[in-house]
């Protein structure tokens, strides 16, 4: 290999950094207008009088749309197992179909203006008068009425084997732990935006979506055309982590406007209109019950979770789904329930489940070890498991947590540790280590490409996957020039287009894995072509073939766009995907090692030095995956000290919807990453990839709060770890 495995700079660094890259709102269309939403001011209820008269009146307005004039749209379709588009939609609301109001937050109406200060003005004119329905907004008193998750094989609501919760009151050693985590919401730098443009039943659509296939899908049934008619482009994605996965209010709603006026609309959401129409990650409460002998060996494993859904829509957050696979517990019993409110529904958030799931148990998986005097990692590996412990049968495809383990405390001088608490001290910082297993599951989609050499040397490939900062052309380009044996220099990939092959959602880690077994297939299919033109015609190389055929290129394609194509696409996943889970565990893992910094006066916390060690099976591009990486790092410190959605338990409303309250990391909170990777290929997966985009992300709340225990004897359970909770 000549390509995979190097470092290479990204193919679209140059149009990024001098800002030739155009991204959704930074496209022009003759007689282009502006677009705003006004929100509801109630999370339940009816609208029963509307005033935009003096929204109308500001200069430059063209139009109101209110649920009183919109134009017909088709509702949400529900979801279906064999179609995954169908899960797609945000919420189930037809928007500006009906004076109901589900959210606080729902647009209730749309501005649309000659300029985007003239939409905004106008849209802060419009007021609206309710009759108020009692709505159930307070997650922490609704905790008594969970209910077990609806269970469906995308889905489970839960898992057993044995008897755990009589294996924990029979244990020689016992917790029984609660944990919280709040809502998070997504900030994205790149805002959600639309530009909507129809011509006659054409539509065209630029959009920051992570799911162009499945967007594209969503727009033709809700807008009553067919999806040929649809063109959805997001060559450039400024970040995602699922809060683009989805179909929101925003997008729709623009694409209704352009209709309704027959011109182009472009709606660019606030920060504020991104929190209160685009789903966040859910609030936690979760318990976390182990018992074990005094040598350590787990006997009881209990991790039940409640999440939240909204009354329509969201999805339910596999919290404890780490939990069924890490520990060789003799029981074991996961659970999730969920509670139903009147709020914007809950989403898809980099690792979800994972990322709050790993705090709890891994959390308590150190209490364990300091309750019995084991050092963590110890009390670790004496409980690793040989198969999956829930069910004692299937195998591990790729488990390399011992040599995750070991390298990362050789990195870290893990052993150099006092393992007392309040025993480390740097003048006035109290010095904490801490250390969590990170574990994302692996999985692998359809995907449909075309790869075309020339008699020029050229490659171009051709898939309509999504590009939001992790360098997926340049990987893609990796893979293709190895596979067929040219240089890197000579491929070139087109993405971002639902006009190109149908290429995969972005979610759920599976884009590198499943885009680049495509590519390989066509890349021989390729060649077995070449093969037999160089039997007629003589010649060696590939240009040399061509030219002595007198072909200007040779093309390959893996999948089709017809409509039994793409039906066939589907099975071609699902029966293998159905088949492998019997036989197969797949999942990303690593090691998360933390050391913080913890002013012994004021309660500060600094994070001083951070160690992750990772299995991601192959490494296609080091450069890249370890930005991914660190990436998940900071994001989890954002969850460990600072992220949280603080919502007004009377009204439903977000109180802290900007930048200016919801705090995230900034350089200075973040210290130098020390990223390795184990490098070493899953014999079950393509190309031995497993995926890295979210497993980063995952054990490091659960890190970062043993590090400041160790370092000031004190347990915080809830997250975020803020000041308060430590003096």
């Amino acid at each position: 290999m000549t390509a995979i495995g190097k470092p290479l700079d990204r193919v679209d660094g140059n149009v990024k950094t001098t800002g030739a890259a155009r991204f959704a709102a930074e496209h022009f269309y003759p007689g282009l207008t502006h677009a705003a939403l006004v929100h509801s001011t109630v999370s339940r209820g009816r609208i029963t009088t509307l005033h935009t008269d003096k929204a109308r009146a500001v200069p430059g307005v063209i139009t109101v749309l209110t649920h009183l004039n919109a134009p017909a749209l088709k509702p949400a379709p529900k979801p279906r197992l064999l179609n995954l588009a169908l899960w797609f939609s945000g919420t189930s609301v037809n928007y500006l179909q009906s004076d109901e109001v589900h959210w606080e937050g729902e647009p209730i109406a749309v501005v649309i203006a000659e300029t985007s200060a003239a939409a905004r003005e106008a849209a802060a004119l419009v007021h609206a008068e309710y009759s108020v329905v009692n709505s159930v907004v307070d997650f922490a008193a609704a905790e008594e009425d969970a209910q077990p998750q609806p269970n469906n094989p995308i889905f489970p609501r839960g898992a057993k084997k044995g008897d755990a919760e009589a294996a924990l009151a029979a244990a020689p050693v016992t917790l029984d732990l609660r944990y919280t985590t709040p809502p998070h919401n997504h900030n994205a730098l790149e805002l959600h935006a639309t530009t909507a443009v129809w011509d006659g039943d054409r539509l065209t659509v630029h959009d920051a979506t992570q799911s162009i296939d499945w967007f594209r899908t969503h727009l033709a049934l809700r807008f009553g055309i067919p999806m040929t008619n649809v063109r959805v482009l997001a060559p450039f994605v400024g970040g995602a982590f699922g809060g683009k996965f989805a179909m929101w209010p925003g997008t729709v709603l623009a694409v209704l406007a352009a209709r309704a006026i027959g011109r182009p609309v472009r709606l660019v959401l606030s920060r504020e209109a991104v929190y209160r129409t685009v789903g966040g990650r859910t609030p936690s409460i979760q318990r976390v019950a182990l018992g074990a002998d005094r040598a350590g060996k787990l006997t009881a494993l209990v991790h039940t979770s409640i999440t939240r859904t909204g009354r329509v829509g969201g999805y339910s957050e596999p919290v404890t789904s780490q939990s069924q696979h890490l520990y060789a517990a003799e029981n074991i019993l996961v659970r999730h329930d969920v509670v139903q409110l009147d709020l914007l529904p809950n989403t898809f958030m980099r690792a979800p489940g994972e990322a709050i799931g790993t705090f709890a148990l891994e959390s308590a998986i150190d209490e364990l070890a300091c309750e019995l005097g084991i050092d963590p990692i110890e009390l670790r590996l004496r409980n690793e498991p040989a198969v999956n412990p829930i069910d004692g049968k299937k195998k591990f495809s790729h488990r390399m947590l011992y040599e995750a383990y070991t390298l990362g405390a050789e990195r870290f001088g893990w052993y150099e540790r006092n393992p007392q608490p309040r025993s480390m001290r740097d003048g006035r910082w109290l010095v904490g280590m801490g250390v969590a297993t990170a574990y994302h599951p692996a999985l692998t989609l359809p995907a449909n490409v075309t790869v075309r050499l020339s008699a020029d040397g050229s490659v171009l490939v051709r898939c309509g996957f999504q590009e939001m900062g992790m360098g997926a052309a340049t990987v893609q380009a990796q893979i293709a020039a190895d596979a067929l044996g040219v240089p890197f220099e000579a491929v070139r990939v087109e993405y971002g287009d639902s006009a190109l092959p149908m290429g995969p959602t972005a979610g759920g880690s599976p884009q590198t894995a499943s885009v680049g077994a495509s590519v390989v297939q066509a890349c021989e299919e390729l060649k077995r072509s070449l093969k037999i033109m160089a039997r007629k015609t003589g010649g060696e190389g590939y240009e040399a073939i061509l030219r002595r055929a007198n072909v200007p290129h040779v093309e390959a394609r893996v999948g089709s766009e017809t409509r039994l194509g793409r039906i066939a696409g589907r099975a071609r996943f699902l029966v293998p995907f159905g088949r492998d889970n019997q036989r197969w565990v797949r999942a990303a893992s690593g090691v998360q090692f933390c050391e913080v910094r913890v002013d012994a006066e004021t309660g500060e916390t600094r994070v001083s030095r951070w160690v992750g060690v990772f299995d991601i099976g192959r490494v296609i591009n080091p450069k890249t995956a370890a930005s991914q990486m660190r990436g998940g790092i900071v994001m989890g410190l954002g969850l460990a000290l600072a992220e949280e959605t603080l919502i007004d338990p009377r009204t439903g409303r977000i109180m802290n919807p900007s930048l200016a309250e919801y705090h995230v990391p900034v350089h200075a909170d973040i210290p130098p990453i020390d990223v390795s990777f184990l490098d070493d290929p899953d014999p079950t997966m393509p190309l031995g990839i497993v995926g890295g985009g979210e497993v980063s992300v995952t054990g490091v709340g659960a890190a970062v709060a043993n590090a400041v225990y160790h370092a000031t004897g004190k347990r915080v359970r809830d997250l975020p770890i803020t000041l308060d909770k430590l003096l």
